[in-house]
């Protein structure tokens, strides 16, 4: 028999949120809980594993990722309906799914402990310009949590062992009735290790866990920019009583260039030129990441004129083509200027007068506008 798409198991849209979908299983599995179902237990279990299979899926965001684009085979829940957990009694799985919803939960059991996932890292790693577009590996130091090596992550003095908890019995949860209910929180004496302690080693006080910076080597593909994140399987904080290490995940930050600004696969930059140049024309070196090349100035250029100088921009993590390098001309005024330089200008200003408007047409332009403006205030 073909398996229920799983979110119509639940009764939730494709686009539900975590806490939605939460939310959804929790009322189908107190829906299907036994003792609500004297008279149809064994189809109450079917249905509360199906739901259980539906929920694993969902709440976890690569499993749900690859079960939005690929359907139950994206998945590969080859175990049947019932998913993780068929093999396990009915009350295993109801009181582990409410151990989870109602804060008890972080992860599974390991030699009858409960276990816990490290804690994911950040790193915010600085960059230069060059680096991130051509790439680099660097090497970074990070504080985390590692096991133990002295007590082996087990928290107890060298020679010593953990003993089983004496009010949860190892499992990390106590079970409390409430009516027809049987909720499960987490052992209040333990605090869900389902161990106790009572010869701590003396190198992690008990945690198992020691703090340690550690040395990585991190490849930057070229490309990267801002706000671009590397993940690092594993290389997160340790995880309790034998549980996984999280993850670290190293963002990207670029360094403000003292030339360039970036915009995607594109660079810009400002070049000064001379006014003798905007007017007559020129061709001058303009820098690039790769070098120098040529930029010819045509005459008459005005500031602000932009000039493309295609494929010497950069080519991003993700895209098979090279961006630009945008030019934006800006005319530089002379500075400390001569009395003969001053009086050579004054001359040349006295020449163009007399054809202004050739000469200075957006002058003109808005000096008649201005002329206007005034006229009709009066008028």
């Amino acid at each position: 028999m073909s398996k229920r798409d799983y979110y119509e198991v639940l009764g939730v849209q494709k686009n539900a949120s975590e806490a939605e979908i939460k939310k959804a299983f929790k009322r189908l599995a107190m829906k299907h809980h036994p003792d609500r179902n004297q008279d149809s237990q064994a189809e109450a279990e079917v249905k509360f594993k199906e739901g259980k299979e539906a929920y694993d899926i969902l709440s976890d965001a690569q499993k749900r990722a690859a079960y939005d684009q690929f359907g139950h085979a994206g998945v590969n829940q080859s175990a049947g309906m019932g998913g993780a957990g068929a093999g396990g009694s009915f009350s295993d799985i109801f009181g582990d799914v409410f151990g989870d919803i109602f804060g008890g939960g972080g992860g599974g059991a390991h030699g009858g402990q409960r276990v816990y996932r490290g804690a994911d890292l950040r790193y915010n790693l600085e960059l230069d310009l060059e680096e991130a577009v051509r790439g680099t590996t660097v090497n970074i130091r990070v504080p985390t949590f590692v096991s133990c090596d002295e007590c082996d992550g087990s928290g107890a003095k060298k020679g010593t062992k953990p003993t089983t908890c004496t009010t949860c019995g190892g499992h990390g949860q106590v079970r409390m009735q409430q009516g027809f209910f049987s909720l499960q929180q987490t052992c209040p004496r333990c605090h869900g290790n389902g161990k106790m302690i009572s010869d701590p080693c003396g190198k992690c006080n008990g945690q198992g866990r020691v703090e340690k910076n550690k040395t990585l080597s991190v490849k930057v593909p070229p490309g990267v920019d801002n706000g671009d994140r590397i993940r690092l399987s594993g290389e997160g904080e340790a995880g309790e009583n034998g549980g996984p290490s999280g993850d670290l995940y190293v963002q990207m930050s670029v360094r403000e260039h003292k030339i360039f600004q970036r915009d995607g696969s594109d660079l810009y930059c400002e070049v000064p030129i001379a006014i003798t140049t905007g007017s007559l024309g020129g061709e001058l070196d303009v820098p690039t990441l790769n070098g120098r090349v040529k930029l010819k100035i045509p005459a008459e250029t005005q500031t602000g004129k932009m000039f493309r100088l295609r494929g010497k921009g950069v080519k991003t993590v993700r895209g098979s083509s090279t961006g630009d390098l945008m030019c934006r001309v800006v005319i530089e005024t002379p500075v400390n200027l001569t009395k003969h330089q001053k009086e050579l200008l004054q001359e040349f200003e006295k020449s163009l007068k007399d054809d202004s408007v050739n000469h200075s047409p957006r002058a003109s332009g808005w000096l008649d506008g201005v002329k206007k403006f005034f006229e009709d205030m009066k008028g």
